[in-house]
């Protein structure tokens, strides 16, 4: 039997920090207007309780795109102009922020290839996911062994768009278009990305079902306009020395 990795995936709420205001409590956005003091020890916080180093978690300055980059060792800022990370570093820890887009964490428990996905309407509609893949792939993972998490994200059921765009995003991103609760247009992208996973031969997808907008715990963009972000992380952990 092939040995596998021990894969650690974390995904936060918005308890248990420093920040006050809408941003109350445990934001860990540096980019949302919050005080840069309140979210470094909200950073450190949360290394601190992972057993990591905070050196050994590196951020990215997402955009909305589909550039994907590996990282091979800690980043003294965060990755720039980025919405996907992937490392083969045992103990090093990539990290995505959301607030209502689709964190995606991605391991191979055999190569100990892993990646944080950054999956909104536009990086999902422009193919940021098959770039990770692909980059996992160049980075040593087998495409069979991947496993994959879709994390906390804007549900179908709220996520109300203009029935163009839903189409539009249908076209490129297939099985994300849905209705809401009041049957108008709306976007499901983590079905779609599931469906967009399934098609690229991953076999093991999980979900977590809890949507931005309907629970109070995250953060939501749609919801509170200002507001802080949670983060979904992975890492394979290191040998003990």
């Amino acid at each position: 039997m092939t040995a596998r990795l021990r894969v650690r995936r974390v995904v936060t709420t918005r308890e248990g920090g420093v920040s006050d205001g809408p941003y109350d409590s445990f934001n860990l956005g540096a980019h949302v207007g919050d005080r840069a003091a309140n979210v470094a020890a909200n950073r450190d916080r949360l290394a601190h309780e992972l057993g990591l180093a905070p050196g050994r978690l590196v951020w990215m300055e997402q955009v909305h795109g589909r550039t994907v980059e590996v990282v091979d060792g800690p980043r003294g800022e965060p990755v720039p102009v980025t919405d996907g990370l992937v490392t083969a570093v045992p103990g090093l820890a990539v990290v995505v922020l959301v607030a209502d887009c689709v964190p995606v964490l991605l391991a191979d428990p055999v190569s100990g290839v892993v990646a944080a996905v950054h999956a909104g309407r536009v990086g999902a509609r422009l193919g940021v996911l098959p770039a990770a893949l692909a980059a996992m792939q160049q980075a040593g993972a087998d495409i069979g062994e991947i496993e994959a998490l879709l994390g906390p994200a804007a549900c179908g059921l709220c996520y109300e768009v203009p029935a163009a765009m839903r189409d539009d995003v249908e076209a490129h991103l297939p099985g994300s278009a849905c209705r809401t609760r009041r049957g108008t247009a709306a976007l499901d992208l983590r079905a779609g990305l599931a469906e967009q996973l399934s098609a690229a031969g991953i076999a093991r997808i999980g979900a977590d079902p809890r949507c931005t907008l309907e629970d109070r715990e995250l953060y939501s963009h749609r919801r509170e306009g200002t507001t802080g972000r949670i983060a979904a992380l992975t890492w394979v952990e290191a040998a003990p020395q």
